[in-house]
């Protein structure tokens, strides 16, 4: 259970602190695409999303987008940003992860892993040994599997607030 709790839980990846995280010695910022960047499907690269992308570059982190989704869906959208990226990345496994960050240059623990779903982004960024931040679905509309995904993931969060766990 305790690798489903993440380091944070957060409204939007617009309410994140980074240069908290900048000093906090995090080099490399992982993220999930659908409902996290933006809504599920959207092949329209927000104005807001694409400064934010610029405000981590200048800050001096390198960005990825890691996704479950197809190669043409999250290479068009990461193109755009000019970010590193991985589709069909399997998460919650970690391969792909362990990718992105020795594309990085970096290590698991100079790593965050922001994401909408715990049985993948968080599960997988703390596998890795990332620090992780999940963050409230943009949208409700989202792929079927991850409809019913988001059933056990609503219990596992209320049995996490009980607890006092997040």
């Amino acid at each position: 259970m305790k690798k489903l709790i993440p380091n944070m839980q957060i409204k939007s990846i617009y309410e994140i602190d980074f240069k908290h995280l900048k000093e906090q010695g995090i080099l490399l910022i992982i993220c999930d695409l659908d409902n996290t960047l933006v809504e599920w499907r959207s092949m329209d690269i927000p104005e807001k999303l694409s400064v934010w992308i610029k405000e981590l570059k200048h800050l001096g982190f390198k960005v990825c987008i890691v996704s479950n989704n197809n190669i043409e869906r999250v290479g068009k959208f990461a193109q755009g940003l000019d970010v590193l990226w991985f589709a069909k990345a399997g998460k919650p496994l970690t391969r792909t992860f362990h990718l992105a960050i020795k594309q990085a240059g970096v290590k698991p623990e100079q790593t965050v892993v922001i994401g909408d779903q715990i049985f993948t982004d968080i599960l997988g960024g703390n596998c890795l040994g990332a620090r992780t931040i999940l963050v409230t679905p943009i949208s409700k509309r989202e792929f079927l599997g991850t409809r019913v995904m988001r059933k056990a993931e609503k219990l596992v969060i209320a049995y996490l607030r009980k607890k006092g766990k997040l």
